[in-house]
């Protein structure tokens, strides 16, 4: 829980805290490290900054690259990552954690480039695509470079522990699960394989950031990326799925429904925010197409909408004896997990 200045004079107000002792705790908090992200104008400068940088060695790496061959690809792919570790351990020395982060993070992002230009100077390069290719089309011979950056990714995390590192790992993670289902089909683009591909390997990774917020919980929020990656490929495999049974797509209200549970539960708006999409989709659906005429429509929406408005009055007054009765029966990890989201 974030406390402002606003909570602690109500606390003063209540008598909770002296206002002596208010005051030692407002210049307290005032002397520590800024290390956790915040909305303000110091780190949307960080992430503008580190996001340029990231952004300039991969989605916007251009063909002049090309000419300086696999050699000089590698070493200067090498002379920037040193770079970006020399200045990660400056920002880190300094207690700087969200400018090392991005650091970090560009030195991660830095990898594919390099082995792709070690491929090109082996002569094991297998066609005539090129490095910017590598982020918007979809090949098995990519494989090389995600599973190097893979490496690199946990090797560089498990050595700083800044949360931001595990983006690019996410994102590799993503990459590598519809390359590899290229190279598993036999380089045929099957594109119902792949929404398919897109579902499990989501929920893997749903499941790997679950784990990962049980350990870590009480360092840093080490889970968020994977959580973000893995809702992304699992809605969008489910979404895409096609059927003109009304159950499956019934069906396909329900699991958004359960993405909308999942997340209050948690603490964690992604599955929120798809999950809501994939509820407002399906509602329109049926206003377009299955009551596209029907005058009950409206009126049936309405008293839903109030119905659930009228849950969430329920829940409000029933909370904290729900929950503690739900929770006293889960295990003591996620029962703390829980408890620590809500504290």
């Amino acid at each position: 829980m974030n406390f402002t200045k606003k909570n602690i004079e109500d606390a003063v107000n209540e008598k909770i805290l002296s206002f002596e002792q208010s005051k030692k705790l407002i210049e307290f908090l005032k002397k520590q490290p800024n290390t956790s992200p915040k909305f303000d104008f110091t780190h949307v400068l960080y992430y503008i900054g580190g996001m340029i940088a990231i952004g300039a060695m991969t989605l916007f790496m251009n063909l002049g690259w090309e000419s300086f061959g696999g050699i000089g690809i590698v070493f200067i792919s090498l002379f920037y990552g040193s770079v970006g570790l020399k200045l990660t351990n400056i920002f880190k020395s300094k207690g700087l954690a969200i400018p090392a982060g991005i650091c970090g993070t560009f030195v991660i992002a830095l990898t594919p480039l390099a082995v792709y230009g070690l491929q090109q100077a082996l002569g094991v390069w297998p066609d005539d695509s090129v490095y910017r290719e590598y982020y918007q089309y979809i090949k098995w011979h990519w494989l090389y470079m995600e599973l190097s950056t893979l490496a690199v990714g946990i090797i560089i995390a498990w050595k700083y522990k800044y949360p931001f590192l595990i983006m690019p790992i996410a994102v590799t993670l993503w990459y590598l699960t519809m390359d590899s289902t290229v190279m598993i089909n036999g380089g045929d683009y099957n594109w119902e394989l792949r929404k398919l591909v897109s579902i499990y390997s989501g929920l893997l990774m749903i499941a790997l950031a679950f784990w990962i917020d049980i350990r870590s919980y009480k360092k840093a929020d080490y889970a968020f990326w994977i959580y973000l990656f893995g809702v992304i490929s699992f809605w969008v495999g489910i979404s895409l799925q096609h059927s003109d049974s009304e159950l499956s797509k019934f069906i396909y209200f329900m699991i958004n429904l359960l993405m909308i549970f999942t997340g209050v539960l948690i603490v964690r708006r992604v599955f929120v925010i798809f999950g809501a999409l994939g509820c407002s989709g399906y509602i329109g659906y049926l206003a377009s197409d299955l009551f596209k005429d029907s005058w009950l429509f409206p009126i049936t929406l309405t008293l839903i909408g109030l119905f659930f408005i009228y849950l969430g009055v329920l829940w409000q007054k029933n909370e904290l004896v729900i929950t503690s009765k739900a929770r006293s029966f889960l295990p003591q990890a996620l029962r703390e997990l829980l408890e620590s989201k809500h504290a």
